[in-house]
């Protein structure tokens, strides 16, 4: 039970766990900004248009059940908003950690045969076009 615990205390101390746990906070705070513009912003615009309140937008049904269109319709934009900024972010994440990165070339894996100037494996000693021998 011991080695255990100290398994988990290990593996919950990690910088990922906690930048993770930092993440899903920030996220969910986030959302309800999101959820704030949807409701207060967004939704009062598109009742310009039509239905005054988009949240109340319902589909009667029989037996007084009905089907809430508008409260789909909010929780669509609220996550294509949310999916937008992430994509945002993400993306300048992105560029600014490899701004100070330089790429990396690869090491070459073939070179010309001197003789004949067909592409060969870099290790081969021998030309398998032209059978010439090459040099180390």
């Amino acid at each position: 039970m011991k080695k255990f615990i100290e398994e988990f205390k290990e593996f919950a101390l990690k910088g990922n766990v906690m930048d993770m746990a930092v993440g899903v906070i920030i996220g969910a705070a986030f959302g309800n900004i999101i959820t704030a513009l949807t409701e207060n912003v967004i939704n009062p615009l598109i009742g310009c248009i039509g239905n005054p309140e988009v949240t109340g937008f319902v589909i009667p049904l029989i037996k007084g059940q009905e089907i809430n269109l508008g409260a789909l319709i909010t929780a669509i934009i609220n996550f294509l908003l949310m999916a937008i900024v992430l994509f945002v972010v993400i993306k300048a994440m992105n560029k600014a950690t490899s701004i100070g990165k330089k790429k990396e070339e690869a090491a070459p894996t073939t070179k010309k045969c001197p003789y004949c100037k067909s592409e060969i494996d870099i290790a081969a000693t021998k030309c398998p076009h032209c059978t010439s021998d090459l040099e180390g």
